[in-house]
């Protein structure tokens, strides 16, 4: 999907953490072009860009470093300055700018991108990004698009794998739209949102 993406052209936003790592490898090695595409983070730790918590860093490493030609701009979250700034700065860079392909992970706790549970950035309809506290480790300050920019992405796609994300996937995309569970309020999105699970994530959808 994200070769393909990438061919096609348009915008990708990637996501962190270590699922997608194996993913970005394997984009790259199908795809090794990706001068027709921007790159795009949904959120980032607010941490400088070699700094082992970076999603950025774990990108440049696992894709960007991979391929033969370099995306026509890559739109990184500055996370080494003061986070307000930051996503300041994200907030403006989105302006006007259409998202052709978001990809999504899925925290234990049923976070989405730097949004958490109870996190006063969930009520935010009118920015495109916004910075915030950590919901669980590590404890460093986020910068995150909001809801609203999330569910405007053309495409829509969660990859999710593990045991200890199983509980999440099953009140995430199969309980009710909620708060308490900010994947969820992704499902309200316009286009259909898809998600790609190994077994070990599946194991628990429809249990009950």
């Amino acid at each position: 999907m994200l070769a393909e993406q990438a061919r096609r052209g348009g915008s990708i936003v990637l996501t962190g953490g270590s699922t997608p790592g194996a993913a970005y490898e394997r984009a790259a090695a199908l795809e090794p072009d990706w001068s027709k595409v921007e790159l795009w983070w949904g959120d980032e730790r607010c941490v400088p860009p070699e700094d082992d918590r970076s999603n950025y860093r774990a990108a440049r490493e696992t894709l960007l470093d991979r391929l033969q030609e370099q995306p026509r701009e890559v739109h990184r979250i500055r996370g080494e300055l003061a986070p307000a700034d930051a996503a300041g700065e994200l907030d403006e860079a989105l302006d006007g700018v259409a998202l052709d392909l978001l990809l999504l992970g899925l925290g234990p706790d049923g976070h989405v991108a730097s949004l958490f549970p109870g996190s006063p950035q969930l009520q935010i309809e009118d920015r495109r990004a916004v910075s915030g506290p950590a919901g669980l480790e590590p404890w460093v300050e986020r910068v995150t698009m909001t809801l609203p920019e999330l569910r405007s992405a053309a495409r829509i796609a969660f990859l999710v794998a593990g045991e200890s994300k199983a509980e999440a996937v099953a009140t995430a995309f199969g309980g009710a739209i909620n708060t308490d569970v900010p994947a969820s309020l992704v499902r309200l999105a316009p286009v259909r949102v898809e998600a790609f699970l190994d077994a070990a994530a599946a194991s628990k959808i429809g249990a009950g």
